[in-house]
């Protein structure tokens, strides 16, 4: 049966493709090779339905052999009704087979249940902010920017993305993705945090030009940042 729910899936799968769509999705992963073209809506409710009721036999799997089928299997782990420490390993199980922007931050995007589990999420993750492998590290850092920039956090978040020192590009641009959220929801802590931080120099600056390019951002605000820029970095 775990063989058949694969192929029946993957045939799915080839008869939705768009190749239109394939090659705009290509362009924004680059290095990504096996994508089929079907967009995200409709991987979502495939996996939805897979959640009610094959989806051991799908996430036990490893004939997997396009870009949609990983996809399927991250937004299969948000969508479950099972325990903690159950979906805990699914999702450690998941976290190495993440190899570009887009698998990363739709997984993390579903994983609803932490915001009725933020300590012991928070615990899971942090470990993986050290970790050397670039997706590894973007995981942990999508996490804490789609859950963790509220006040009970803020102050743990800005020492986190302090003390990340990882070269991947995808992780410099997580980094200041969250630093530019942080400046939205608390801007007088982030301002501080931007002043006097560990940051290399490309990081920092894409920091302010995410908050520069955000229409949340006041006119005043946004000189400031332009002010703070490190030339020729």
């Amino acid at each position: 049966m775990c063989n058949n729910k694969k192929e029946e899936i993957r045939k799915e799968l080839i008869n939705l493709a768009d190749e239109k769509y394939r090659k705009f999705h290509s362009n924004l992963c680059p290095g990504v090779e096996n994508i089929l073209g079907v967009r995200l809506p409709l991987l979502r409710q495939i996996a939805k339905n897979l959640a009610k009721d094959d989806y051991n036999d799908y996430l036990n799997n490893s004939n997997t052999k396009y870009y949609e089928e990983i996809m399927i299997e991250g937004l299969i782990i948000g969508y479950l009704k099972i325990d903690n420490e159950n979906r805990f390993n699914y999702i450690k199980n998941f976290v190495p087979k993440i190899n570009n922007w887009a698998v990363c931050d739709s997984f993390c995007n579903n994983l609803k249940f932490t915001n009725r589990n933020m300590a012991e999420v928070w615990g899971f993750i942090l470990p993986y902010t050290s970790s050397k492998n670039e997706f590894d590290v973007r995981f942990a850092v999508v996490m804490i920017l789609n859950f963790y920039i509220v006040e009970d956090y803020i102050d743990r978040v800005l020492s986190i993305l302090n003390n990340i020192h990882h070269d991947g590009y995808y992780v410099k641009m997580a980094v200041a993705w969250a630093i530019s959220f942080a400046y939205i929801h608390f801007p007088e802590k982030t301002l501080i945090f931007l002043k006097n931080n560990n940051l290399d120099n490309f990081t920092y600056n894409k920091s302010l030009q995410k908050i520069i390019e955000s229409n949340r951002i006041s006119k005043e605000g946004k000189d400031l940042m332009r002010s703070m820029k490190i030339k020729n970095a």
